[in-house]
C-alpha cells in the first residue's frame, strides 16, 4: 500500500534546543507503527507535526504529508493542515486532562465530535443526546447544537470501541468522575469518534491495569485490521511487541533504528528473582495510616467510590496500592493528600489527625507530598521548570533561592536530567521529563512520606531505573514512607514491603507484598496476575470474572 504518512527531513527547535533532527518516516493503512525511544527524545513532538501542530515556541521545517496533504513545509505548518485533523488524522495525547473538557459531559462531547468532522454526522435536527449538555463550546470542537442520530450512534460506537459501555448513566458523567485508566480510554473514543482514517496515540497503555491494558492491545490489533493506520508512541515495549509490526526508535531527535519490532525490540530477557528486603526492621507505628476511609463524589454522600479502607504505611516502609481501573486507587492517595474532601475515617500522620489540605498545618503539608499521574497542569509556562522545583524548598523549608535552585539541581541530575533542562519551560519538556521534575520537586521538601501515584508511566527504562533508586536511598536513607499506586506488578514486587489490593472501592487482598502475590485471596488479585505478561498471557486472562468480583466500569451508580 501507498504510504498514508510520509516525513521527509523534519526538524524542530525550540528554546536553542534541537528537537528533531531531520526526521523521515512513513506509516501505511492496515499496520501498527511503532515510535519509542527515551523521555525527551522528539515522539510527542513529531506525533503533533503530523497534524501541523507544535508545543509553544517549537518551529517545524521539513515535509509532512498525511493522505497526500501537505501538511508541514519548509515554511513550517500550512494552511491545509486544519482540513486533515479530525477527519483525517486523530490525535491521542498521553494526559488526557489535555483532550477532556472538565466541564462537558463525555456524550455531549463524542456526539459533536462525530457531528463535525464525519460527512453522515449531523442532520440539522435538534435536542441532544441524553446527556443534558445541550450546547456550549469545549476543547473538542466548535459550537454545539443538533446531535444527529448518526452522530450519537458513532459516539456510541466509539465508546464501545475503546472498551467503555454505551449506556446513558456513563455517558452524561464529567472527565473528573473517572479514573486515569478510564480517562485514558475515553480520550481513544473521542479520537475514534471522528472517524479518521490515521489514528496518533500517545502512551495510550498510561493508567491502564495488566487486564486493560491486554484488552487495548486487542483493540488496536482490531482497528488495524479494520484498515486504520496506527502510529503508536509508547515506552511500553510488551504492548509494541504484541501489535506493532514496525518499529521506529527515536534518541535525541534522530532515528536510530527502522525495521520490523522483533528486530529493533527483541524478546526482554528473564526478570531476575526478587530479592529479599534489606530494610531493618519497622517499628510498629506507622507514618500515615487510614481507618474506615470511605468516600464519595457528590454531595449527600452519593457515588460511594471508596468502602471501609485501611492502608498504613510504616517509617522507611513502602506500602503499595494496586487495583483494576477505576478502583478507587486515586481517590485514596487524593483523600491522603487532603484534595478530595467527601470522606469520613480516620487519618493520621505520625499518630495526629490529618485534616483536609486547606487545613493542615505547614508540617503536615511537608511531611506528606503527592506525585501524581498528570502533572504537566502543574506547572506555570510563565517560568522555568527549575525555578518552581526549587519554590518548593524556599516556602516549605526555609532555604534561600540559592541553596534552593542548589539542591533542586542535585536531584535534578540524580533522575537523569540534565543541565540543559534547567533553563526550559513545562511546554518545551516531555512527559516523562516533567513526570521527574513533579517527582523532584516533591522531593525538594524533605518529606516524612511520598505517595507515588502511576508516576513511572510515563517514563523509560532507563528513567524508571533511576527514579526507583532514588525512592529506595530515600527510604534507607531518611527513613521516608511510601505509599505506592501502581499498575506494573514486577515493579511492585521490587519496592513494596506490603500491599493492598482494591476493586469496587474496597480492599479485597492485603498483607505482605510477597504472599499476596504469590498466595492471592481474591480472584481480582489471580486476574491481574494472570494479565500481567502481555502477548503471553493466553485466553484465561480474558475469561469472565463472576459478578461482584471484577470492577465494573462506574464510580457511581
Amino acid at each position: 500500500m501507498e504510504p498514508v504518512i510520509e516525513v521527509g527531513g523534519l526538524t524542530a527547535r525550540a528554546d536553542g534546543a534541537l528537537l528533531l533532527d531531520g526526521v523521515d518516516l512513513t506509516v501505511r493503512a492496515g499496520g501498527v507503527t511503532a515510535l519509542v525511544g527515551p523521555s525527551g527524545s522528539g515522539k510527542t513532538t513529531l506525533a503533533l507535526a503530523l497534524l501541523g501542530e507544535t508545543a509553544p515556541g517549537v518551529r517545524l521545517r521539513g515535509s509532512v504529508r498525511v493522505a497526500g496533504v501537505d501538511v508541514v513545509g519548509e515554511e513550517g505548518p500550512t494552511r491545509a493542515a486544519r482540513d486533515v485533523r479530525g477527519r483525517v488524522v486523530s490525535y491521542m495525547p498521553q494526559h488526557p486532562a489535555h483532550a477532556l473538557n472538565p466541564a462537558r459531559r463525555i456524550g455531549s462531547v463524542l456526539t459533536e465530535l462525530a457531528r463535525l468532522h464525519r460527512p453522515d454526522g449531523t442532520d440539522g435536527s435538534g435536542g441532544t443526546d441524553g446527556s443534558g449538555d445541550s450546547g456550549g463550546t469545549g476543547r473538542a470542537g466548535g459550537a454545539g447544537g443538533g446531535r444527529s442520530a448518526a452522530g450519537r450512534e458513532h459516539a456510541a460506537g466509539a465508546l464501545r470501541a475503546a472498551g467503555l459501555p454505551d449506556d446513558p448513566g456513563f455517558r452524561r458523567r464529567f472527565p473528573h468522575q473517572f479514573s486515569g485508566g478510564q480517562r485514558q480510554r475515553v480520550a481513544l473514543a473521542q479520537v475514534l469518534a471522528c472517524g479518521p482514517s490515521v489514528l496518533v496515540l500517545d502512551e495510550p497503555s498510561t493508567g491502564l491495569d495488566t487486564v486493560a491494558r491486554l484488552r487495548l492491545a486487542d483493540r488496536l490489533t482490531r482497528l488495524a485490521a479494520d484498515g486504520y493506520a496506527l502510529l503508536l508512541l509508547s515506552h511500553d515495549h510488551d504492548l509494541v511487541r504484541a501489535v506493532a509490526a514496525r518499529t521506529v526508535t527515536l534518541d535525541r531527535g534522530r532515528v536510530a533504528a527502522v525495521g520490523p519490532t522483533p528486530e529493533v525490540l527483541p524478546a526482554p530477557a528473564a526478570p531476575p528473582p526478587p530479592v529479599a528486603a534489606t530494610a531493618p526492621v519497622r517499628p510498629p507505628g506507622a507514618v500515615l495510616e487510614a481507618r474506615g476511609l470511605t468516600a464519595w463524589l457528590h454531595a449527600g454522600r452519593r457515588g460511594e467510590v471508596l468502602r471501609d479502607v485501611a492502608v498504613r504505611v510504616p517509617e522507611g516502609g513502602c506500602t503499595a496500592v494496586v487495583g483494576p481501573s477505576g478502583s478507587g486507587k486515586t481517590v485514596l492517595a487524593r483523600c491522603l493528600a487532603g484534595l478530595h474532601e467527601r470522606h469520613r475515617g480516620h487519618l493520621a500522620f505520625r499518630g495526629e489527625p490529618l485534616p483536609v489540605l486547606r487545613r493542615r498545618t505547614a508540617r503536615q503539608i511537608r511531611g506528606v507530598q503527592y506525585v501524581w499521574q498528570e502533572v504537566r497542569g502543574s506547572f506555570d509556562d510563565r517560568r522555568t521548570v527549575l525555578e518552581q522545583v526549587a519554590r518548593t524548598a524556599v516556602r516549605l523549608r526555609g532555604l534561600t533561592p540559592r541553596e534552593a535552585e542548589r539542591q533542586a539541581r542535585a536531584v535534578w541530575e540524580r533522575l537523569g536530567l540534565s543541565a540543559e533542562h534547567t533553563a526550559r519551560h513545562a511546554a518545551s519538556l516531555s512527559g516523562g521529563e516533567l513526570q521527574r521534575a513533579a517527582l523532584s520537586r516533591a522531593l525538594l521538601a524533605e518529606p516524612g512520606v511520598l505517595i507515588c501515584d502511576e508516576i513511572t508511566t510515563a517514563l523509560d527504562s532507563v528513567s524508571t531505573e533511576l527514579v526507583t533508586a532514588e525512592i529506595t536511598r530515600l527510604r534507607e536513607e531518611s527513613d521516608t514512607a511510601v505509599l505506592w499506586i501502581g499498575h506494573d506488578l514486577a515493579l511492585v514486587e521490587r519496592l513494596a514491603d506490603d500491599l493492598v489490593v482494591l476493586d469496587s472501592g474496597g480492599v479485597v487482598d492485603s498483607g505482605d507484598s510477597r504472599t499476596v502475590l504469590g498466595t492471592p485471596r481474591s480472584e481480582t488479585t489471580r486476574l491481574l496476575l494472570r494479565s500481567r505478561h502481555l502477548g503471553t498471557a493466553g485466553p484465561a486472562a480474558l475469561e469472565p470474572v463472576p459478578p461482584g468480583v471484577q470492577r465494573k466500569e462506574h464510580l457511581q451508580p
